[in-house]
């Protein structure tokens, strides 16, 4: 059974940072039935239950919420209801957009009991004087596929070239160490790259218009886009310069309290998922496809591009979806303190979960 989502107000092209912070308090939810209409919330540990006489199956409810805009990072999430992983699961899933101060702040304060998240975010949380109760459970893609994309004409194909050229920043101060790290460690003087305001929904419109000369993207979407845009452009990623940005991004995380209550549930919503992103890696253009019939404001050329170069990177080298890798993440976090990026230091080893991946 497919659902169609009926998105509202989705700038296709809209920036991630941009979309969380302008996005209204939590926009119209539409409820993804994996299920029939005669679901019920379950009160119980394991999130499954059926009736005394065992006439019908009662649905868990999961309130999931995305990070932006829906995207070929969510495609596995999308599949999974489309083909009805969910249902088989016991499920009903309700995908909502975050509020205006983020998905974070609703997974940690229980209005969705699940959601996408990043490693970075969970840091600043778990940093904080009063950290909310979350963590990540599953990595969506293995590696961080980040980077500065620029002009081609403008030959900047390695950090230190950004010298005598604009950046786009967020004004964000872990973005801005990345950065200068990155043109430093290639011999670069962070000095010398002129900081300008992001303020695009796309950046490959804003390099035509030549209101930066280098922005931060990820390199499935914008860089997708400009191939679908036939634009020439020069692209380095992160982890070509240093692997302590190899760091997870995105990831799905679960509310602690949730979590606990129901780890049956999350296990199962993590099933389905991963039978979700397995059949995007195996059937790229019919995930495709699928993404496009739910949230049919996104362009299809640039879903399907997309979606053939995440087709790789979803498992990747991994041994299965959604793994982490405990070395990479507290490597991340032991620079994120050694670099005094955080408020209070992180325990390196703290902010996931890997016991509801199956």
């Amino acid at each position: 059974m497919s659902n169609k989502i009926l998105a509202k107000n989705h700038d296709k092209n809209l920036n991630r940072r941009q979309f969380v912070a302008a996005a209204g308090a939590v926009a119209a939810s539409v409820a993804l039935a994996a299920c029939d209409n005669n679901s019920t919330e379950l009160e119980g540990p394991n999130g499954t239950a059926s009736s005394d006489d065992n006439a019908s199956t009662e649905k868990t409810k999961i309130s999931f919420v995305l990070d932006y805009t829906p995207n070929t990072n969510h495609t596995g999430i999308y599949v999974a209801l489309d083909q009805g992983y969910f249902a088989e699961e016991g499920l009903e899933v309700e995908i909502v957009q975050p509020p205006a101060d983020g998905a974070d702040a609703l997974i940690g304060a229980g209005g969705a009991q699940m959601g996408v998240s990043y490693q970075d975010y969970i840091a600043n949380n778990l940093a904080s004087d009063q950290p909310m109760p979350y963590s990540a459970v599953a990595a969506v893609i293995q590696h961080n596929t980040s980077g500065i994309m620029s002009r081609a004409e403008d030959g900047i194909t390695h950090p230190a070239a950004m010298e005598g050229h604009t950046y786009a920043t967020w004004n964000m101060p872990v973005e801005q160490a990345t950065v200068k790290h990155c043109v430093e460690a290639d011999g670069g003087d962070w000095s010398k790259v002129e900081l300008v305001p992001y303020e695009v929904d796309d950046e490959v419109s804003g390099l035509r218009a030549n209101m930066f000369d280098t922005v931060w993207v990820y390199e499935a979407w914008a860089v997708q886009n400009a191939v679908v845009q036939d634009f020439p452009y020069n692209y380095f990623s992160f982890i070509s310069v240093d692997d302590v940005f190899d760091y997870y991004t995105p990831v799905i995380a679960a509310n602690d309290d949730f979590a606990k209550e129901n780890p049956e549930a999350v296990k199962a919503f993590l099933r389905a998922v991963k039978r979700g992103y397995e059949y995007a890696v195996e059937n790229p253009d019919a995930a495709a496809d699928i993404l496009c019939e739910q949230v049919p404001e996104l362009d299809s050329a640039l879903v399907h591009q997309s979606q053939t170069y995440l087709a790789d990177q979803y498992v990747a080298d991994a041994e299965s979806w959604g793994v982490i890798d405990p070395e990479r993440w507290a490597a991340f976090y032991q620079w994120l303190n050694d670099n005094n990026l955080v408020n209070n230091q992180l325990d390196v080893n703290a902010g996931y979960d890997l016991s509801f991946l199956e």
